[in-house]
This record gives C-alpha cells, sequence and structure tokens, in this order.
C-alpha cells in the first residue's frame, strides 16, 4: 500500500499537463513562423468543452498504481497475483477517467466569414471573448486564431 504514495504524485501532475489553447498561447516551433491572415467577421461564437485525444498516461500511471496497491491484497501468492489484476483494471479506469477529467477545459467555437466569403470555424480557449459581428483576423496556422482586429 505504501507503494501508492510513490505513483500516486504522478497521477496529480498530469493535471499541470493540460496544453494551452488560449489565442496567446503560442509553442516555441511556432515563433518566428509567418503565417496568412485574414480579416473576419464573426458570425457565431459558442461555449464548448475541449478533452483530451488521448488519456494513455493516466491510463498506464493509474494501471501501474492500481496493481501495486492491489498485490497487497490477502495472503498467498494466487490471491496476490488476483488483486493485482483488478488493481490493475480498476487502476486503468480511473487514471482514464482523472486524465480526462484533469485536461479538460472550457473554449470557445467561432464560426467567421473572411472577407473574401470564405467561412471557417475555430476553437480555441477562452483568453479572448469576441462577440458575434465584431471584427477579426483569422491567423491560418497550427493552431489557427482568432483574435480582436483594432
Amino acid at each position: 500500500m505504501k507503494n501508492l504514495f510513490y505513483v500516486l504524485p504522478a497521477l496529480l501532475i498530469l493535471g499541470s499537463c493540460a496544453p494551452r489553447i488560449g489565442s496567446s498561447d503560442y509553442s516555441y516551433s511556432s515563433v518566428g513562423q509567418a503565417a496568412n491572415s485574414f480579416p473576419c467577421t464573426v458570425l457565431s461564437v459558442r461555449s464548448v468543452n475541449v478533452h483530451s485525444d488521448d488519456n494513455a498516461a493516466g491510463t498506464m500511471l493509474g494501471g501501474v498504481a492500481g496493481g501495486v496497491a492491489g498485490s497487497t491484497i490477502g495472503h498467498g501468492r494466487s490471491s496476490h497475483a488476483l488483486g493485482a489484476i483488478g488493481g490493475a483494471a480498476a487502476g486503468m479506469l480511473i487514471g482514464n477517467l482523472a486524465q480526462d477529467q484533469m485536461m479538460s477545459q472550457s473554449g470557445y467555437e467561432y464560426v467567421v466569414r473572411t472577407d473574401n466569403g470564405q467561412i471557417y470555424s475555430v476553437t480555441q480557449g477562452t483568453d479572448n471573448l469576441v462577440a458575434a459581428g465584431q471584427r477579426c483576423l483569422l491567423i491560418n496556422g497550427n493552431p489557427s486564431r482568432i483574435i480582436p482586429y483594432y
């Protein structure tokens, strides 16, 4: 059971690994890179929930923690093995759910029309809220962004 206390902090660290999805957040690789920008008008805005695509780390850490904790159950070789298997399965489920909850973020989906008539949808974080009808710039990149146009 005391081994669980070595693995549990790793699960808690996953929460601090949530990707930054705001329009003001840039990765090192995108700094200095030119991106096409298009003046546009926001047609609609809606709140969305952004979830992780990959919960493998939480599933794996939860499985290890559950296996370690489960292996301490009972007396004898077979009960330790069954406890480890059951604990690993439960830990994997709990780790997956925990990472999904820790990685969830709120965001906005913007539907915009560029001045040349093209319509785009961009989802980003909540750091900059622009309203329907507002003039903006669509910065086309990876990730694309909608920012106020001053």
